[in-house]
């Protein structure tokens, strides 16, 4: 496998041990000791918004690639949605990511290339990931255990910052253990049966220099 230089990691939760546990309501996401962490208002606050970040931790695991520390989860989250990457609906549903809106934020705030990226076959994945390149790819929250069959596809976002092999290597934001969340090594043909085919690209840095 070809080396990789690898981001830190954030869940979802401030717990990463807990995560398993609040999937399957073992836990309950506002019990988790560090909500605080989050920048989240109360812990009920912390737990209506920590299942939709998914896309928050991909970005500031991305941002702490790049050598920037990044916001807290919540607090990036109150950015995001000024820009209308996150949107909550009248009946309270939270809408997001929202990719455009997320590019934005980080070109304005951060100088950072992102790109849209549609109709990606799993195996085409390798290139983006070029010169510190990094993909934040729409899966199914079940990739966390990829042997198994898939349910479908998108929902869920992760963070893809290498590959060889035969697999690529992602952190899993709501993975249920370390194995499935930090380092995460998937082979292609399985990632694939999980992915939507879309995400953001942003570009190893002699491709944004040359953007």
């Amino acid at each position: 496998m070809k080396r990789a230089a690898i981001p830190p990691f954030f869940g979802q939760w401030e717990t990463p041990s807990l995560i398993g546990a609040i999937i399957t309501g073992a836990c309950r996401a506002e019990d988790d000791p560090a909500w605080a962490a989050s920048g989240a208002e109360n812990p009920l606050d912390y737990a209506r918004w920590a299942e939709h970040l998914c896309g928050v931790a991909c970005l500031r695991m991305a941002l702490a690639a790049r050598g920037i520390t990044p916001p807290r989860a919540r607090d990036l989250a109150r950015v995001l949605t000024r820009y209308g990457a996150y949107v909550e609906e009248p009946d309270g549903h939270i809408r997001g990511l929202i990719y455009a809106p997320a590019i934005t934020w980080l070109a304005e705030t951060h100088a950072i290339a992102g790109e849209i990226i549609l109709d990606r076959a799993a195996e085409a994945i390798a290139p983006l990931l070029a010169d510190g390149g990094l993909f934040i790819a729409s899966v199914h929250p079940a990739i966390r255990r990829p042997a198994e069959p898939a349910p479908g596809k998108g929902g869920h976002l992760v963070l893809v910052f290498g590959a060889g092999e035969g697999a690529l290597r992602l952190h899993n934001p709501s993975g249920h253990d370390a194995p499935a969340q930090a380092d995460a090594r998937v082979p292609i043909a399985d990632f694939a049966r999980f992915f939507a085919g879309r995400g953001i690209w942003l570009p190893g840095a002699a491709l944004a220099r040359r953007a």
